[in-house]
């Protein structure tokens, strides 16, 4: 049987970060743009932007040929009795995805510092209680999830949470268990943070659950490193770009990951919150979604 990467798109590629948000590109349209810049594949994006009813969203779905790979929660298990908060996403979540034939729920740990004030709101560092609560944690969640809806979780390191550097995210998955947790590879988000994903790829095999592409400028991470800004601050100042104007080299990671020998999602995310119109997005996604099938 022949093992492919599948190429999809997000919601954040359309500037979608909040269910609501006036400054955020119409569902409708997203969907509609999606098709037009030559993707099958979404993720759902934050719960409540695309309709949460089964019915409805599988016809709206459906009738623009296009298919589910994840939906995305939150989930601060480091602190202490956080879990039923979780669950209760997971709850909505992972029940829409299932519904509408998605395979994966991706999990984006808790922040320390705000996206949209850049305010820190606890420390910077875990304690070791701390991560203690984070990989059990974790665990648990993965396997819940995978018993409750038969999804598999997909961890996400993500700037300006605690699992955010590449020592970080080597800890996480020493620490945790390879079956109930797998990564999400952010391959944007690991750059940002000065990682290097083709060796996480090679080191970590066996993790590496589901990928989402993108790439940062380097020269604005640098100023955003140097005035130590968060990331909300740091995607208004253009530190996501597309590809192939920055790293990582998406030639490398996509042969990488075609060196794992199975199928993979690969979904492209490139933040842009907000846009600057609603233009923006799809001559951006049209391009992107040529170049990374010419890597191929």
């Amino acid at each position: 049987m022949s093992r492919a990467i599948t190429i999809g798109t997000a919601p954040d590629s359309w500037g979608v970060w909040f269910a609501d948000d006036p400054q955020q590109t119409p569902w409708t349209r997203f969907l509609d743009e999606v098709v037009e810049a030559g993707y099958e594949w979404i993720e759902l994006g934050p719960y409540g932007y695309l309709p949460t009813d089964p019915q409805r969203l599988a016809d709206e779905i459906g009738s623009r040929g296009l298919k589910v790979s994840a939906g995305t929660i939150f989930a601060a298990l480091h602190r202490p009795d956080h879990y039923d908060e979780a669950w209760a996403q997971v709850e909505q979540v992972a029940a829409l995805t299932k519904a509408v034939g998605g395979t994966h729920l991706v999990v984006i740990p808790g922040q320390w510092r705000s996206d949209t004030t850049g305010e820190a709101l606890e420390p910077r560092e875990l304690t070791e209680e701390g991560w203690q609560r984070l990989a059990t944690g974790m665990d648990r969640l993965g396997r819940d999830i995978r018993e409750g809806y038969g999804l598999q979780m997909a961890f996400h390191s993500h700037a300006d949470t605690h699992v955010d550097t590449q020592p970080q995210v080597e800890r996480f998955l020493e620490m945790t268990d390879p079956d109930a947790v797998k990564l999400c590879l952010d391959t944007g988000h690991v750059s940002y943070s000065g990682g290097d994903n083709v060796d996480l790829i090679r080191r970590y095999p066996d993790r590496i659950g589901y990928v989402h592409l993108k790439q940062v400028d380097p020269e604005v991470v640098a100023k955003v490193k140097a005035q130590d800004l968060g990331f909300g601050e740091a995607v208004k100042l253009g530190a996501m770009v597309e590809p192939p104007h920055g790293v990582p080299d998406m030639p490398s990671v996509l042969e990488a990951l075609e060196g794992l020998g199975r199928d993979v999602f690969a979904i492209v995310e490139q933040d842009m919150y907000p846009v600057a119109s609603f233009d923006q997005p799809l001559p951006i996604a049209r391009r992107t979604c040529s170049y990374l099938r010419g890597c191929r």
